[in-house]
């Protein structure tokens, strides 16, 4: 892509134009000069797409970071320094926020807690920021259902909420993997929350399905693990610990509330981060390409007791 320029030797040119008539004649506008292809050569060219990087900052304390600027931010791909070309503190890009909510059987006694907490959050997240924000509703079990598609309307979900009901296994990362694919579809920032209370225990697809698939449609991954048991006994460590690898390599945050009541404070959190997110946008240089390779991201910012969520790297397209 980068245009390679020659020095012309011109002290015989004059000479030789007089004494021989070109091959080709000079191009015309109805005569146009052969392109590269038409002359044998080949050309080749590399498309190198816009990365984009939704990254949060806490401080030690926990406290949300909101007036960072762009020079505060380093950025390796592949462990190369790369220039940051687009910066947008609290961006207000539209969100797509899929929510998937925990009907398996563990889950019945106190799904109303789910329930009343999501509506809250859908109130609060259609009050403000951006008016082309967007939700759409997942059930899982042993089944995935989409309840709601992408839209607005705050109605429809609390019908469709107030009429789910619990029962059979848990298949958390089918619901991961064909979520993220619905959000593939959409434009600006893809969310999804994710309210359990527990691990995987019926899906076909596997933990790294249910990783890549959100990583390769920049999906940040949000789970609300609540449960109400204060003793490991009874408790799905291993599937709580999937949980918050799934979203420190995208770039959320686990979250892990003491019990069902403790829900809205989750979500208000949880809404808080995506109000103040920083948008990073960069044009990988001096890396490899191929389809499907992984790049690994690395951000950080001056402050060494500082807390950077952002996803851990990217595929190249297919």
């Amino acid at each position: 892509m980068k245009p390679i320029s020659l020095a012309a030797l011109l002290s015989i040119g004059t000479l030789a134009w007089a004494q021989f008539k070109p091959v080709n004649p000079p191009p015309t506008p109805s005569n146009p000069a052969p392109t590269s292809s038409e002359r044998g050569t080949p050309t080749f060219s590399v498309k190198v797409s816009l990365v984009r990087v939704l990254v949060s900052v806490r401080d030690a304390a926990g406290r949300v970071l909101t007036d960072l600027n762009r020079d505060d931010f380093r950025l390796l791909d592949s462990g190369v320094l790369q220039k940051i070309s687009v910066f947008e503190r609290n961006t207000s890009v539209p969100l797509s926020v899929a929510i998937l909510i925990d009907t398996s059987g563990s889950t019945q006694q106190d799904l109303h807690y789910e329930e009343d907490s999501v509506l809250k959050f859908l109130a609060a997240l259609l009050h403000s920021g951006n008016p082309e924000d967007a939700f759409a509703l997942y059930s899982f079990n042993w089944r995935i259902t989409q309840e709601v598609d992408f839209g607005r309307s705050k109605n429809r979900a609390e019908h469709v909420l107030h009429s789910l009901h619990g029962e059979g296994g848990t298949s958390l990362y089918d619901a991961i993997y064909l979520a993220s694919d619905g959000l593939a579809q959409r434009d600006g920032r893809h969310v999804m929350i994710v309210v359990t209370d527990g691990g995987d225990t019926t899906s076909y697809k596997h933990f790294g399905d249910a990783l890549r698939a959100a990583q390769e449609t920049d999906t940040v991954v949000y789970p609300i693990v609540v449960v109400p048991i204060e003793n490991e006994a009874g408790r799905n460590i291993g599937g709580e610990h999937a949980l918050a690898a799934i979203a420190a390599n995208t770039g959320g945050r686990s979250f892990n509330p003491e019990g069902f009541e403790q829900l809205d404070l989750a979500f208000a959190d949880l809404l808080r981060e995506l109000r103040t997110q920083y948008l990073i946008g960069y044009y990988p240089r001096n890396v490899r390409q191929e389809p499907r390779l992984f790049h690994p991201v690395q951000v950080t910012v001056p402050e060494n007791t500082a807390r950077v969520s952002a996803r851990s790297g990217y595929y190249d397209e297919r």
